[in-house]
C-alpha cells in the first residue's frame, strides 16, 4: 500500500476520536486558508476583482472534471446534492423512474415532488442492496431513468455502477456519488447524471459540489430549473428571455459564490494530487481495523462486508444503539448513533489512537473499568504511539549506559510542537513536553525524515557538543518519532563532522519568539520599516522554517508583523505558489 505523503496528513487537524466522515468531513487547511485568501481579497476589491474572483468557478470545475474523466463543458457547479438530484427529477422530460424507497431522502423527495407537480411517475424499489439483478427484474418499458446512490448511507454497499450501466441500458442513470466520490475507485463515467457534495469524504466544506452530465443527458434532459446563468449568452441584457445553453451549464440557477468555489477546487486539487486510490486503500485498511476491533468486543457487523466503502455499521447484544452512543460520547468519539444501529466512517487521517479508543470505549459496556497499573505516556492530544512508548524506558537505559555528558530525547512527531515524549540527561536543559529543535522542526516541514548522523551542534551554554538524529518509523514507513543522542564534544575533533546551527528552546514560546527574530533578521529590516514584500519575505522563511507547524502560529507572527492573519493566509499563498 502506497503510504500517505507527510503533506497530505499535515493538511487536517481533527481531533482523535473523530469517526463522523459519512456526515461531515472535517476541511483542510488548504480550504481554510483558500477561504481565508479570497476574503480578504474580496475585503479589498478593485476594479478586477470580482472577475478575478469569478475564475475560481472554472478552477473547481475543471478540477472535478479531471477526477471524472470528463471535460467542464460537461460539469456545473453545485451548492449541494439535493439541488442537482431535484433537478434531475423536475428536468426529466416525463417517464417513470425507478428508485429504491431506502435512499437518503435526498435521492426520494425530489422525484416524489417532481410526481406531485406531474413531470414524471416514480416506481419505488423495496429496501435492500441496489444490485444489478433486482434493478434487471424491476425494469419495464416504460421506466425511463433509474436513480441510485454510488454508496449507501446506511450500510455502506458499493453499487456496481458498471453492471447497473448494462442493465439500464439505453435509460438515464442517475447516481448520487456524495458517499464515494473522492474515497472508492468507480466508473463515474457510466452515470449520465452524477451529483456530488463536497462536504463529506471530499473535506472541502459546505455549499459545495458539482454535477457531471453525459451527453445522453445533455439531449433529453429540459433544463426547466435553469437561472439566468444556465442560458446562452448570459452576459447579454436585452430584455429578451434567451434558451438554456446546450452544455452542462445549462442546469446554473445563479452565480455561486467564489470563494466557496475556489474553497471546493482546492479539496478537490488535494485528492487529485494525493490519488483516489491511494486515499481508497488507506480508508479501506481503516475500516478493516475498526471491523476487527468490533468484532473482539462482540459487536454484530450489520454493514456491508463484500462490496463496502467507508462505512461500517455495528450493533452490540443486549446493548441499545444509544447507550453505546452514549459510551462513545463520553470517550470522545464521533459517531452517527440511528436507532438501528451506530455508524462509523473513518478516512485517511483517522490516527491509530482513534481505533484503540474505540476499542476501550466498548469494553466499558461489557467490563467494569479498572485502572491501568502502568499507563504509557501521553501528550494533550491522546495516547503516544506504541511503538515510542515502548522505547521509553530504553530512553533512560541508554542514557544510563552512555554516562555523563550525554544526553538521549524520544520525539513524538504527533504531538508537534510539543513532541518531547522522553529525555534523559540535562545537556540542553529541556524537560518531557518541551518542543523540538528548529532544525529537526524545519526538517519535518520539508519532508526531509532522513537520519543524521554524527553532526557538531552547540548547547544553549555555547559548549560545542556532538548529536545525532534517528527517525522511527510506523509500518507503513511513515515518521513517527525520532531518537535523539546529544553528547559533549570530546577534546580531539575530527575536522569532517559536519557542523549545524541548532537552538534548544526551552518551550513553545521561546521557539516562536527565536524563529521570528531569525527571520526578521535574514529579511535585514525592522518591522516598522517593512513593506508588503518584506513580511511576505519573513513568512516565506517562516514558512521554510516549520513555523507555521505550530499551533496559533498564525496569530503570533501576525502580531510580530502588525498585520491581520488573514494577510499572513494571503503570504503563505503567494510563497506556496
Amino acid at each position: 500500500m502506497t503510504p500517505i505523503s507527510p503533506r497530505y496528513r499535515m493538511q487536517f487537524s481533527e481531533p482523535a476520536g473523530y469517526l463522523d466522515f459519512a456526515r461531515f468531513g472535517p476541511p483542510s487547511h488548504a480550504v481554510l486558508d483558500t477561504t481565508a485568501r479570497l476574503l480578504e481579497k474580496a475585503t479589498h476589491a478593485g476594479p478586477a476583482t470580482v472577475d478575478e474572483l469569478m475564475r475560481e468557478e472554472t478552477r473547481a470545475k475543471a478540477a472535478a472534471a479531471r477526477l471524472c474523466h470528463s471535460d467542464v463543458d460537461h460539469v456545473v457547479l453545485q451548492p449541494h446534492t439535493s439541488l442537482g438530484l431535484l433537478q434531475a427529477a423536475f428536468n426529466a422530460a416525463g417517464g417513470t423512474v425507478l428508485v429504491s424507497a431506502a435512499e437518503f431522502p435526498a435521492n426520494t423527495y425530489p422525484w416524489a415532488r417532481a410526481e406531485q407537480a406531474g413531470r414524471l411517475t416514480v416506481r419505488r424499489l423495496p429496501g435492500g442492496y441496489v444490485t444489478a439483478d433486482r434493478v434487471a427484474e424491476a425494469l419495464t418499458d416504460e421506466i425511463t431513468i433509474v436513480s441510485v446512490s454510488a454508496v449507501d448511507y446506511r450500510t455502506g454497499y458499493r453499487a456496481d455502477l458498471a453492471a447497473l450501466r448494462e442493465v439500464v441500458g439505453d435509460r438515464i442513470l442517475v447516481v448520487d456519488g456524495i458517499q464515494g466520490f473522492g474515497v472508492i475507485e468507480a466508473p463515474w463515467e457510466v452515470a449520465d447524471i452524477l451529483v456530488v457534495g463536497g462536504q463529506k469524504w471530499l473535506r472541502a466544506g459546505w455549499g459545495t459540489g458539482f454535477a457531471v452530465l453525459s451527453d445522453r443527458a445533455l439531449e433529453r434532459m429540459d433544463p426547466v430549473l435553469s437561472g439566468w446563468t444556465g442560458a446562452r449568452d448570459p452576459g447579454l441584457f436585452d430584455d429578451e428571455i434567451h434558451p438554456a445553453d446546450t452544455t452542462a451549464a445549462a442546469w446554473s440557477i445563479s452565480n455561486l459564490s467564489p470563494v466557496t468555489s475556489g474553497a471546493f477546487a482546492a479539496g478537490l486539487e488535494l485528492v487529485e494530487e494525493t490519488g483516489v486510490d491511494v486515499i481508497a486503500a488507506h480508508v479501506a485498511a481503516r475500516v478493516a481495523e475498526l471491523e476487527e476491533v468490533l468484532l473482539s468486543r462482540g459487536a454484530q457487523i450489520v454493514s456491508a462486508r463484500e462490496r463496502r466503502a467507508g462505512i461500517l455499521a455495528f450493533t452490540m447484544p443486549e446493548h441499545p444503539p444509544e447507550q453505546i452512543g452514549a459510551a462513545l460520547t463520553a470517550a470522545g468519539i464521533a459517531t452517527t448513533v440511528r436507532p438501528e444501529h451506530i455508524r462509523l466512517s473513518p478516512h485517511v487521517t483517522t490516527s491509530s489512537e482513534t481505533v484503540e479508543r474505540l476499542g476501550a470505549a466498548l469494553l466499558t459496556l461489557t467490563q467494569p473499568r479498572r485502572p491501568d497499573p502502568t499507563p504509557a505516556p501521553v501528550s494533550a492530544s491522546g495516547a503516544t504511539h506504541d511503538l515510542l512508548a515502548s522505547l521509553v524506558p530504553a530512553v533512560h537505559g541508554l542514557a544510563a549506559m552512555l554516562g555523563p555528558g550525554n544526553e538521549v530525547l524520544l520525539h513524538d512527531l504527533s504531538r508537534l510542537p510539543d513532541s518531547i515524549a522522553a529525555i534523559a540527561g540535562d545537556l540542553t536543559h529541556r524537560t518531557v513536553g518541551g518542543p523540538m529543535t528548529d532544525l529537526l522542526l524545519g526538517l519535518i516541514r520539508r519532508g526531509t525524515t532522513q537520519d543524521l548522523i554524527n553532526y557538531r551542534t552547540n548547547s544553549p551554554d555555547g559548549r560545542p557538543i556532538r548529536s545525532s538524529t534517528l527517525f522511527l518509523r510506523d509500518a507503513d514507513g511513515l515518521a513517527i518519532g525520532c531518537l535523539c543522542v546529544n553528547s559533549l564534544e570530546p577534546e580531539a575533533v575530527s575536522a569532517e563532522v559536519p557542523q549545524r546551527e541548532e537552538s534548544f528552546p526551552p518551550d513553545v514560546d521561546s521557539l516562536q519568539r527565536f524563529l521570528v527574530d531569525r527571520a526578521i533578521a535574514k529579511v535585514g529590516v525592522q518591522t516598522p520599516e517593512m513593506k508588503k514584500h518584506h513580511k511576505a519575505a519573513v513568512v516565506r522563511e517562516l514558512d521554510e522554517a516549520g513555523f507555521f507547524l505550530i499551533r496559533d502560529s498564525v496569530d503570533h507572527v501576525a502580531g510580530q508583523l502588525d498585520v491581520t492573519r488573514y494577510t499572513i493566509y494571503n503570504y503563505l499563498n503567494e510563497v506556496r505558489g
